[in-house]
């Protein structure tokens, strides 16, 4: 192993995808859960982190639960500014200069006055963290597809109303193999309308055939997760004809159990097809990894060069809705980093 590589950290990237509360810190989930005497399974404290597969929907339903027993020990405004706050600081340390964090606000407006206060206060969360911390931050309001597409479609206004205000996207998130894609295409018409990015979920759990449909009925711009678009060329060339960016989650496939081992990952394949893919975390608290990390464990599976880890920072920069200023002062500094002597 060659010790004398570039630091994954000071690697100037983009973090593209991560779910609210699965961006939690382990030690903030058990400091919040002791405070209110909630008793959190054991996959959440002594077996952290939980041995987790999505092969079959047991599998999903426990993932399910332990995000939902997580979000539940949220209960102030304090607990949500933190929460953000932190988050801010894990992926600054990670070498990251923009990050778009994804909620979905239906999940927390009984407990915090609605839909529109919850969306509110996580706005200003970003705000004060994204000053406080030093790093460019947006929010992606997510649909649940496991609830009715009306549902997404309130949610589609809620996210055209702050269009321009902190909200920068639009997606849909949770077991793709339930609720009909097709179904959701009128909420992304209203995101679509409003200038919002399209970042729906396809192509994980289910194969190319979802993320086609992404792409097809929700005029996807960016696909969460998308790794298995690479089992159709067809796709695949559409995908890198119209620049459909693909939030690639190495971890968490693994963890899901999309794929064996992390050497299985098609990470090669899509970079050599010329898709930008931009690495992400997507749920630190259930994966166990953050957003550097991603960039490691692909390095040491498929032994990337450092040109080809910039590659990928670049794409990440890319696939992003940073400023176009912005964009270019951090692909100035990943020339910086490439040019940087190895110690």
């Amino acid at each position: 192993m060659n010790h004398h590589r570039r630091s994954l950290e000071e690697l100037p990237k983009a973090h593209v995808h991560l779910h609210f509360t699965g961006s939690m810190r382990h030690a903030t989930l058990l400091e919040l859960a002791e405070r209110d005497g909630h008793r959190l399974p054991d996959a959440l404290v002594e077996d952290w982190p939980p041995r987790l597969s999505g092969a079959d929907e047991k599998g999903w339903f426990r993932f399910q639960r332990l995000y939902d027993v997580a979000r539940s020990v949220l209960r102030t405004e304090g607990d949500i500014r933190r929460l953000v706050r932190e988050a801010a600081e894990d992926d600054k340390r990670d070498g990251s200069r923009w990050l778009e964090i994804q909620v979905d606000p239906s999940g927390y407006a009984a407990r915090f006055g609605g839909v529109t206060e919850f969306t509110d206060l996580v706005l200003d969360a970003v705000r004060e963290s994204s000053r406080d911390v030093g790093i460019g931050m947006a929010v992606v309001i997510a649909a649940n597809r496991t609830r009715h597409p009306l549902d997404a479609r309130t949610l589609a206004r809620l996210a055209a109303q702050y269009a321009g205000r902190g909200v920068v996207g639009f997606g849909l998130s949770n077991d793709e193999r339930r609720g009909n894609t097709r179904d959701f295409a009128p909420a992304f018409r209203i995101a679509e309308r409003a200038g919002l990015l399209l970042t729906p979920h396809g192509g994980e759990l289910l194969g190319a055939d979802a993320a086609r449909l992404c792409v097809e009925e929700l005029h996807a711009d960016r696909l969460g997760h998308g790794i298995r678009s690479v089992e159709d060329p067809d796709l695949l060339d559409l995908i890198v004809a119209r620049d459909i960016p693909l939030e690639v989650c190495p971890v968490s496939n693994v963890a899901l159990g999309v794929y064996s081992d992390l050497s299985s990952v098609p990470l090669p394949d899509l970079m050599a097809a010329g898709v930008t893919v931009a690495l992400g975390a997507d749920d630190p608290l259930l994966f166990g990894s953050q957003l550097a990390g991603q960039y490691a464990t692909m390095r040491a599976a498929h032994e990337l060069t450092d040109v080809q880890l910039a590659d990928l920072a670049r794409s990440s920069i890319r696939a992003s809705r940073a400023a176009d200023e912005d964009k270019s002062t951090w692909m100035r500094e990943i020339d910086g980093w490439l040019g940087t002597m190895a110690t």
